[in-house]
């Protein structure tokens, strides 16, 4: 399995519209599920400071994730333009292989 995990700061007013789209069920999730070999998004919300949350991403393989990412560029792309303003900050913690 390869996973990757984002850490992100919302502001507080925008929390509500992030957890919709960054969730399992929210539009970085459906975009990821035109792929077979994507496994699920958990959303962690930190238990003691607002608007802190992490990301992580789960796939099949590496492999399964650069074919995604190379395939659905464009879409990948601008879903990430429209979101853009619901983080205050986005930072990629890393990729790994479990």
């Amino acid at each position: 399995m390869f996973v990757v995990v984002w850490q992100f700061e919302i502001a507080e007013e925008k929390i509500a519209n992030f957890e919709a789209a960054y969730g399992p069920d929210g539009a970085w999730s459906l975009l990821f599920r035109t792929s077979p070999d994507y496994l699920g998004t958990e959303l962690l919300r930190d238990a003691y400071i607002s608007g802190a949350y992490l990301t992580i991403d789960r796939w099949a393989s590496e492999d399964a994730f650069r074919a995604f990412r190379k395939d659905h560029d464009a879409g990948y792309e601008s879903l990430d333009r429209s979101c853009d303003a619901l983080t205050t900050r986005e930072t990629r913690i890393g990729a790994y292989t479990v």
